[in-house]
Order: structure tokens, then C-alpha cells, then sequence
């Protein structure tokens, strides 16, 4: 497999946790975002958004990191990490769409640049504007997390699932904008106990630059 991908990207990061919890081996190509990268003609002819990541698995091209790892999840269906359970695949799927809808879009790098560029906020407006949007969506994860009885080591039971795998990129740009989460007690709990696992370590960031 080929992943085309850049290290920082929440989206991209997404999908090197899945790959990593199933085992299977693959290629990166770097798209580097901040350079422009994903606007060549060459990789826009691959994906026309000219978004990351973008999966290649013998000559198919799959888009969009929700879809890859449910891609995955039906390539290698073992560990899984969609609940077979409907109650908390339901539930899985309302995190993600918390996480992956509602919180990572209005923060995302063209959303910021348009705002620099176009609309012309400071620097400093641009990251009230960051962290006002990501404290909204995690503080209510947290409410959700909390009044759930579902929850337990990670997002929903006691093993990681696609609404852990799009947790943590999420935190790890907390971080990078300095956003205050130690109040979040449910998700840095749950948060500790990824950062244990091999496969959420790999796929940090600061392992593929």
C-alpha cells in the first residue's frame, strides 16, 4: 500500500494509527502541505481535492481518512476497530463525526490560510480562533465521555476503535497551539492509554517527519 501523506496532518495521522494497529506494511509519499505539494497537477490527477491523506492499494485510489480506515477495517478485519456491538458502533461514529465533523474542519490549514489571507485576522486572532473551536468540540466530547457508560479504557470499552484513532491527532494539535486540556480528566485518561500502545506511538508526528 501507498500512503500519500504529510506528518503533521490529523487526517493522514488517522490513517497511520490504523495501519499500524492491522499490521500492514506501507509506503509513504510525503505531500508537503505547507509548501504547496498537494496543488501539483500531478498529484491533483490523483486526488482532485488536492487533500491528505490518499490511499493507493494496488492501483485503487481510496480519499478520505474515515473511509480509508473503514477500508481497512474490512481488508484486515482483525484487530477490529469498528465495535461489532450497535450500540456502540453508533456510538463510535458519533465521536468520530464530533471529532472528525465538527472540530478538525474549522481548524483545518486552508480554513486558517483563507482566514489570514483572505479575510486578513492577525496571527493572533488566528489562533483565538483555533483554540476557541477546538476547547468547544473537546469540552463537549468530555460531557459526552462522562455521561456514557459505554466509555471505559479508551472511547467506547477497554480496546482502541476509530473514535480513539481520530481522538488523538486531535490532542496532538492541542498541543502544538498550547491549549490547556488538563481539565479534560475522561480524554487524557484515555489519552494515557493510547500513548501506550505501539501503534498510536509509531504514528506521532515526531516519528515521521
Amino acid at each position: 500500500m501507498i500512503l500519500y501523506d504529510y506528518f503533521r496532518s490529523s487526517a493522514a495521522y488517522r490513517v497511520r494509527i490504523a495501519l499500524n494497529l492491522k499490521k500492514i506494511a506501507y509506503t509513504q509519499i510525503p505531500v508537503d502541505l505547507v509548501q504547496g505539494a498537494q496543488r501539483n497537477r500531478d498529484y491533483l490527477l490523483k486526488n482532485p481535492q488536492g487533500l491528505v491523506p490518499l490511499l493507493e492499494d494496488d492501483g485503487q485510489l481510496i480519499h478520505q481518512s474515515i473511509a480509508i480506515c473503514e477500508y481497512l477495517d474490512e481488508k484486515v478485519t482483525e484487530p477490529s476497530i469498528i465495535p461489532t456491538d450497535i450500540n456502540e458502533r453508533a456510538m463510535m461514529r458519533s465521536i468520530v463525526g464530533m471529532i472528525a465533523s465538527d472540530i478538525h474542519p474549522i481548524n483545518n490549514l486552508r480554513v486558517l490560510n483563507y482566514l489570514s489571507d483572505e479575510v486578513g485576522i492577525t496571527g493572533e486572532q488566528r489562533k483565538a480562533w483555533y483554540r476557541h473551536w477546538m476547547l468547544v468540540g473537546l469540552e463537549s466530547l468530555e460531557e459526552f465521555l462522562s455521561a456514557s457508560n459505554k466509555t471505559g479504557d479508551f472511547c467506547i470499552g477497554d480496546q482502541p476503535t476509530l473514535a480513539d484513532i481520530c481522538l488523538i491527532p486531535q490532542l496532538y494539535n492541542a498541543q502544538r497551539f498550547k491549549i490547556e486540556t488538563d481539565q479534560l480528566k475522561v480524554i487524557k485518561r484515555i489519552e494515557s492509554n493510547c500513548q501506550k500502545i505501539d501503534a498510536f506511538s509509531r504514528a506521532h508526528p515526531d516519528e515521521n517527519i
